[in-house]
């Protein structure tokens, strides 16, 4: 897990119109190259929007695309056809990378620095004074409830600590867009309950906008606004819900109708995958 934050561009990029959606798939295909010299095809014809502030979940089978979808929308890869807007910007073209944070799966925490220095790692590709790198790993590191940490190393912390490591790292760039792929997947149940509670507080202070990828039908319902249902390769959007229900979500009766209903969806699109 990292943080995407560029060097500051040379060109000044003008911010979005209000109102413009955090991120736009408009009518997006892509297909990779196999070993055997054909070509595979991931996605077909996605088009959905995340919507500024909110949090949108992407859930599907295995190999439905989920994690292109995000490779897309962090602008290391292009779209065969179609468009991915950022920010109300085409990624073909000027993005402000800085304003966007991507959280991967693993922590990808370096075991040789603390977890300060890990932190500060997604500010040392720009020009930013070091002092100045060091004041916002450490706020940072206390939004996510780690300021007694900053000098820990990685062996030295539990893996729900770890993980607030790596969330720290993703938005001490202050980005206005956070990608995160399966970020919370690694962690007991109790462990990644807790880290739900705390990516709602810190969306909820920062008004983020957040596209997370996961397999899990519950932490979908319990996080997102919008959950994006996907189909089997080749990836498509087989269903979008709107999800109206307040927080806190676990335990209630409206997100476990909801969590069985988006259970049910997902086994159906297993079985046309086979």
């Amino acid at each position: 897990m990292t943080s995407l934050n560029a060097p500051e561009p040379a060109l000044r990029v003008r911010p979005a119109p209000a109102g413009t959606p955090a991120i736009s798939f408009i009518d997006v295909s892509k297909r990779f190259p196999t070993a055997e010299g054909r070509m595979l095809e991931v996605l077909r014809g996605v088009s959905f929007d995340l919507p500024s502030t909110k949090i949108v979940a992407i859930v599907g089978p295995s190999g439905a695309g989920k994690s292109t979808l995000l490779n897309l929308a962090a602008g290391l890869i292009l779209p065969d056809q179609g468009e991915v807007r950022i920010l109300g910007r085409n990624t073909a073209g000027a993005v402000d990378w800085g304003r966007v944070g991507y959280m991967f799966q693993d922590d990808r925490l370096l075991p040789w620095r603390v977890a300060l220095a890990n932190v500060t790692l997604a500010l040392e590709a720009g020009a930013m004074p070091a002092a100045e790198r060091r004041r916002r790993a450490h706020d940072a590191l206390a939004l996510v409830g780690l300021a007694e940490f900053a000098k820990a190393y990685p062996h030295q912390l539990s893996g729900g600590m770890r993980s607030r490591v790596a969330l720290a790292r993703s938005l001490v760039g202050e980005p206005d867009l956070l990608l995160m792929d399966e970020p919370f997947s690694r962690l007991d149940a109790q462990t990644r309950a807790t880290m739900h509670r705390e990516l709602l507080r810190i969306h909820e202070m920062r008004r983020l906008s957040i596209l997370f990828v996961t397999h899990d039908a519950e932490e979908a319902v319990v996080l997102a606004d919008r959950i994006v249902v996907m189909s089997a390769r080749p990836g498509q959007v087989r269903a979008t819900l709107d999800v109206t229900l307040s927080h806190p979500r676990p335990g209630t009766e409206g997100a476990a109708a909801l969590v069985g209903r988006l259970r049910a969806m997902l086994e159906e699109t297993e079985e046309t995958k086979r």
